[in-house]
């Protein structure tokens, strides 16, 4: 009997979108965005637009210190209200694992840490010279490590800092490591560099699970030096997982005008210095936990892993695993879903449609793949990165001048489906167009609009 695919969590699949920067203005302060009627906030006149200054004498830097300060049954809170510009005091009373009935505007009430490196292959330095100021910020922040999966240096940590990890049991912490010899780590990161082994060592020591990340640069921390890397990973168990991925540059990249995208041979030394330590960590952990990134296999012109590789996933939104998802999601569809992709083909047929299935140059590969096992009147649209140009070809960096300039003027029964995860949380793409506005542009030229997760099933959801 036919393994049954093995394809990531409902939760892990739900969560695919874009990763990139709110366009909306940060303040700082624990600002009260709602509160659920009937909840004890509601019960204890709590509004819209109050502050919450403190907790049970406890000052609140971010929701973490909510969460850990408000854990009881009750709260003594100080509340400012802008009404009248007076803070007063508030308590409130749950019943045992009830909720407390209050969400905040954001989660890190006392503003976002930046970075203070100074990284030979930060992709912000690479981004337009028109690029809207929030892609610009810097975030080196280690409670969005935490809260969101963003990846951190660990460089600008205080002490108090790192005992506060420690204390709340602040994990996985994502940790970009790069490199670990000085001759080679202070120079790719910058004199701060140091910093961030010594206390990522200190988060080992108090056995805090960590997922680590390393960019890899050719010629500068690949080879021996990514060896060195590996083994030093390799004796500290607490370092759960490990994504290698291949530096990205754009055609604004001052240092950089190639990377591993443009050398089969160089990928293909980077799976086979892998391969020893994944077969090691399978053979006595269980897991395979060093993991390259979907773009070596494609560089590289070998085969996406089987999904036993990727360990259930846990650093998908580094492009680990997403190819591999994407067709084991592919054949899961075929063999559970297969009368709607047959309604699905039927409906097209009788309006005369095509669908055009708009991602990245990265993803055709796959895409082609969903429209051949399907059968279905459908085609991948894959659009070249003029906009930041270099070796960028994901899904998640297309942006609306692109797609606009490459999509055909005339639409007649066309459906085009855009992947969600070109647009931020504010449904705004990275060169600031709102999704509702390519919507009307790609209507106006006959188009029916689609937008989806790039999954095989949010895809034949969004079509039915």
């Amino acid at each position: 009997m036919a393994k049954e695919p093995d394809v990531m969590s409902d939760d892990l699949r739900a969560r695919r979108r874009a990763d990139y920067a709110s366009t909306r203005e940060r303040t700082t302060g624990a600002w009260i965005e709602r509160i659920e009627d009937g909840s004890p906030a509601w019960e204890a006149g709590l509004e819209y637009g109050m502050r919450i200054d403190a907790v049970n004498g406890q000052e609140l830097p971010d929701i973490i210190a909510w969460r850990w300060e408000a854990d009881g049954d009750v709260a003594e809170l100080a509340v400012y209200d802008p009404a009248d510009g007076e803070e007063y005091a508030c308590t409130l009373e749950r019943m045992p694992g009830e909720d407390w009935g209050v969400e905040f505007s954001d989660v890190l009430f006392d503003g976002i840490r930046t970075c203070v490196n100074a990284c030979q292959f930060c992709f912000m330095a690479m981004l337009p010279p028109d690029a809207r100021a929030s892609l610009l910020l810097r975030d080196d922040d280690y409670r969005l490590s935490f809260l969101q999966g963003n990846f951190v240096t660990l460089t600008n940590l205080s002490d108090d800092e790192v005992e506060r990890i420690i204390r709340c049991r602040m994990e996985p912490m994502n940790v970009s490591i790069h490199a670990v010899s000085p001759e080679v780590r202070i120079p790719l990161i910058g004199r701060h560099a140091m910093r961030g082994i010594e206390v990522l060592e200190r988060l080992c020591a108090a056995n805090i699970e960590v997922h680590g990340q390393i960019v890899l640069c050719a010629g500068i921390n690949d080879g021996e030096e990514l060896r060195r890397t590996l083994d030093w990973v390799e004796e500290r168990p607490q370092i759960t997982s490990l994504a290698i991925v291949p530096l990205g540059y754009t055609k604004y990249s001052r240092r950089f005008s190639s990377s591993f995208s443009e050398d089969v041979e160089a990928s293909r030394a980077v799976v086979r210095l892998l391969e020893p330590y994944q077969q090691r960590a399978r053979r006595d952990l269980g897991v395979t936990r060093f993991q390259l990134s979907d773009e070596f296999y494609l560089d590289a012109h070998l085969p996406i892993p089987e999904a036993e590789t990727y360990d259930g996933y846990p650093q998908f939104y580094d492009g680990i695993g997403m190819l591999r998802s994407f067709l084991d999601e592919i054949e899961l569809v075929s063999h559970t879903r297969g009368d709607d992709v047959s309604l699905l083909k039927t409906e097209l047929i009788a309006r005369n449609e095509n669908v055009l299935l708009v991602c990245g140059e990265a993803a055709k590969g796959v895409m082609e793949e969903l429209c051949d096992a399907w059968g279905v009147p459908m085609r991948p649209f894959a659009i070249r990165n003029d906009y930041y140009g270099g070796d960028v070809d994901v899904t998640g960096l297309i942006v609306a001048e692109d797609l606009l300039g490459q999509l055909p003027h005339e639409l007649e029964r066309a459906v085009v489906v855009l992947p969600e995860v070109m647009f931020n949380f504010d449904q705004v793409t990275l060169d600031g167009t709102e999704r509702a506005s390519i919507v009307e542009e790609l209507e106006r030229r006959g188009a029916r609009v689609k937008v989806s997760v790039p999954s095989p099933n949010d895809i034949l959801d969004a079509l039915l």
